[in-house]
């Protein structure tokens, strides 16, 4: 069984409140957890930013929105209970609790109006995505969908600088990651090559304490085996252990194979991985707005 959604959480709960008792949120998750036979590998399942698990965030605005429709009741901080009008939807339940159920309560109408001040067509996508997904989840996947298209358009960019530009845009990366010492030591340790690609060895820290040896290939055809083979080979030459081989293509899955079976440590990183490093590391993007996701300071409100 996969987790599940949070509409398909907020009957469960209201279920579970039904006893009129005071729950808590710890042991509703244990019940829920129990109810859908979810193991210990999805409930530590993580939302992609990685600061939540996906159930207890689904879980949470499961009971967002059954508070909002007034079917239950907050009664201190991480317990709730049930409401006369939840206690009324039990009398006749409907199969599922989803948005368009508790879009007949004013006060769910009211809350969904402050949270959605946008135009229809984006309303409607919105609300097609929240009947399964929780807003963190629609703005990670959107935020992740605008990250791979930037990446997309950064490989294409990379493929079509100039050799003398790949290099800088290599030795940028390396030495914003913490490699190479300065631009200058990264630069003049880093030569072009005749087919279009850099190679030399570089600081593995500030101080020299060990190097690595790179190979840099702005190609589109696949990299195999053989030529991580002669990479593996040319570390001795320059008294490398460990290596960097950068393309812009992608590597076989020999060659993947290949690494994982000599002593010398290699890295390869394909034309995905360059882009979402030099992404991560700000090389050839800029910031163009930033949202700061903000929450209730629990601890400020704590009363001696």
């Amino acid at each position: 069984m996969s987790i599940p959604k949070y509409n398909e959480l907020m009957l469960p709960i209201l279920k579970l409140a039904g006893d009129k008792k005071v729950h808590n949120l710890r042991k509703t998750h244990d019940d829920l957890a129990l109810q859908f036979n979810l193991s210990e590998a999805e409930l530590r399942e993580l939302l992609p930013s990685g600061k939540q698990t996906i159930f207890l965030n689904r879980m949470g605005w499961a009971k967002t929105y059954l508070s909002k429709a007034k079917f239950i009741e907050s009664k201190g901080r991480g317990h709730f209970s049930i409401t006369e009008r939840g206690l009324k939807v039990l009398e006749n339940p409907p199969q599922e609790i989803n948005r368009k159920y508790l879009n007949q309560f004013d006060e769910f109408m009211n809350f969904q109006t402050k949270k959605a001040q946008t135009q229809d067509e984006e309303i409607n996508i919105i609300e097609s995505k929240e009947n399964e997904q929780t807003p963190e989840e629609i703005l990670e996947e959107t935020f992740d969908l605008l990250k791979t298209q930037l990446a997309s358009q950064l490989l294409e960019q990379v493929k079509q600088c100039s050799p003398f530009f790949f290099e800088q845009v290599v030795v940028d990366l390396l030495v914003s990651m913490g490699y190479g010492g300065s631009h200058k030591d990264a630069g003049t340790a880093l030569q072009k090559s005749h087919d279009e690609g850099i190679d030399g060895i570089i600081k593995e820290d500030r101080l020299g304490l060990d190097v690595i040896y790179v190979q840099a290939k702005r190609w589109r055809n696949c990299v195999g085996r053989p030529d991580i083979q002669a990479f593996a080979g040319s570390l001795e030459g320059f008294r490398a252990r460990k290596g960097i081989f950068i393309t812009t293509s992608n590597f076989s899955k020999q060659a993947h194979e290949y690494v994982q079976k000599i002593e010398k440590k290699i890295i390869l990183i394909d034309g995905e991985m360059l882009t979402k490093l030099m992404i991560d590391y700000n090389v050839g993007v800029s910031e163009e707005e930033k949202y700061i996701l903000k929450k209730i300071d629990i601890d400020y409100f704590e009363e001696a």
